[in-house]
C-alpha cells in the first residue's frame, strides 16, 4: 500500500484505489462441519436456547450482557422477538448438526459496508456449547463469512474489559488486543470500560489456514481431543511473514 500526502506534504492516509465496499451479511445459513450458524427464529429456536441456557443455573452467562438472566422461557421468548429479524444487530443461533438443537447465540453487529467493518458480539455459549468444537467451528464459519463472503476489511470483537472470559477467547481465537476505551458505556446501572480486538483482512489468510488445519477430522483422536491446539497454529501463523 501507498502512504499518500497531501499538497503541503502531510501524510493522509495509505490510498485504496480499488476499494468499492463491502457487502452487508446475507440473511442464511452457515454450514460447517460439525455445527451451523443459522438467522435466529425465536419460534424454531426459541426453546431449545432456553434449555440449554438455563443449564447455566447462576446466570454467569448473563453477567456482561445487556440483557438477561431469564426467570421463564416466556421472558426469554419475548426477548428473542425482540433482537430477531432485524439487519443490525443481525442474531444467529449455533446449532449442533448432530443434534439439531440450537445450543448458542451470536450476533453480526455495528456493520458498515463503506468502511469495510463488521463485529461480532452478543456471543452467548450454553455449557454444552462451551470449549467444544461446534464453539470454535461457528467462530470460524462467521469470520470466512466476513473476510471471503462479503470482503470486509476489520472484524471486531469488544468486550467489558472485566469479561476475562471474553478476552481470554478473542485472544484464542486469533483477535489482537488493541486497547481499552474507559467509560465506554453505563448498563445495567454500571460503568462498563470497553477492551477493543480485531482481525484485519491481511492477517486473515494465514489464521484461515491454521483454522483449516484445526479443525480437520485428523487432528481430533477417537474421543475428540485435539491433537495440536488452535493457539500453536495461529501462533505459527503470526510468524509467518
Amino acid at each position: 500500500m501507498t502512504l499518500r500526502t497531501n499538497d503541503i506534504g502531510q501524510p493522509i492516509g495509505y490510498a485504496l484505489p480499488d476499494w468499492q465496499g463491502a457487502l452487508p451479511p446475507p440473511e442464511t445459513k452457515m454450514v460447517g462441519r460439525y455445527c451451523r450458524v443459522e438467522p435466529l427464529n425465536p419460534a424454531e429456536h426459541g426453546a431449545d436456547l432456553f434449555q440449554a441456557l438455563s443449564e447455566d443455573s447462576q446466570g454467569r452467562l448473563w453477567t456482561y450482557m445487556a440483557s438477561g438472566p431469564f426467570t421463564s422461557e416466556a421472558q426469554f421468548t419475548d426477548w428473542l422477538k425482540s433482537v430477531s429479524g432485524q439487519q443490525d444487530p443481525m442474531f444467529h443461533a449455533i446449532v449442533d448438526n448432530t443434534t439439531n438443537k440450537a445450543l448458542g447465540l451470536c450476533a453480526f453487529m455495528r456493520i458498515k459496508p463503506a468502511a469495510g467493518v463488521i463485529e461480532v458480539g452478543s456471543i452467548t455459549f450454553a455449557p454444552a456449547l462451551q470449549q467444544t468444537t461446534m464453539a470454535t467451528e461457528a467462530m470460524f464459519l462467521m469470520m470466512s463469512r466476513v473476510f471471503d463472503e462479503l470482503g470486509y476489511r476489520r472484524y471486531e470483537w469488544k468486550c467489558d474489559a472485566l469479561n476475562e472470559a471474553s478476552r481470554k477467547a478473542a485472544k484464542r481465537l486469533g483477535f489482537k488486543y488493541e486497547g481499552t476505551f474507559a467509560q465506554a458505556l453505563v448498563y445495567k446501572g454500571r460503568n462498563r470500560d470497553t477492551a477493543w480486538f480485531a482481525i484485519l483482512d491481511k492477517q486473515w489468510p494465514r489464521l484461515k489456514r491454521a483454522y483449516l488445519q484445526w479443525l480437520e477430522p485428523a487432528n481430533f483422536s477417537p474421543d475428540g481431543i485435539q491433537k495440536q491446539a488452535l493457539s500453536r497454529l495461529l501462533n505459527a501463523a503470526d510468524q509467518e511473514n
